[in-house]
């Protein structure tokens, strides 16, 4: 699948962040004791730097808690996106990219500590703004769908609002869909509604 495009400053800064160890403090205070209850002297202490650091780059925990989320949301979509393959469209790896990216979040640890403790940090990007994480999500599904426009797996669309729209379907998914399940009814468990998801985003993908 396409890879998100970035020149080789943002490469350099994807690297920087990726091996941060004051996002990595950050990253062990929350799972620990949630955002709200998280300090920058706590992340401070963790990273072994100085407060005073701290503030150069983040004027707050919630700053430094967006930093992080980008970071873990954007590796985690891009793991779950499968290697091209010349025996395998666009398609389908779209597909198959957002389905195990929507069960991948499910499963990520600090999704699901802020989801059981800290849900109101996710409503801003619900209900008011994009963050930096799903900017960074539609520049891959754009490029992908562009893929499978050229290889006519993909119907044709204005590929920026087709990567809209998915987003806001994988987004529902991932949000809500304990409302949705009863792992009791065979039917109806969190593996039977992935399948309909998967169904979906054929169906809406499809030529």
């Amino acid at each position: 699948m396409t890879p998100i495009r970035h020149n080789a400053q943002d490469d350099a800064h994807d690297d920087d962040q990726a091996g941060d160890p004051v996002l990595d403090a950050v990253r062990d205070c929350v799972l620990a004791v949630g955002v709200r209850r998280t300090t920058l002297t706590d992340v401070a202490r963790r990273a072994g730097v100085s407060r005073m650091t701290l503030y150069r780059r983040w004027p707050d925990v919630r700053s430094l808690v967006g930093d992080l989320m980008t970071r873990e949301w954007v590796g985690v979509a891009t793991r779950s996106m499968p290697e091209r393959a010349p025996d395998r469209t666009a398609r389908e790896l779209v597909v198959d990219g957002l389905v195990d990216g929507v069960a991948a979040f499910r499963a990520h640890p600090l999704f699901r500590k802020i989801i059981d403790v800290d849900p109101e940090l996710l409503l801003p990007y619900v209900l008011d703004r994009r963050g930096a994480s799903q900017d960074a999500l539609l520049e891959l599904l754009t490029g992908a769908l562009h893929d499978g426009h050229a290889d006519g797996s993909v119907r044709a669309c204005h590929p920026q609002r087709q990567a809209r729209a998915l987003l806001l379907v994988v987004q529902s998914f991932t949000l809500s869909l304990r409302t949705m399940t009863d792992e009791d009814d065979p039917d109806l468990t969190s593996a039977a509604f992935l399948a309909e998801l998967r169904t979906i985003l054929e169906r809406t993908l499809t030529p």
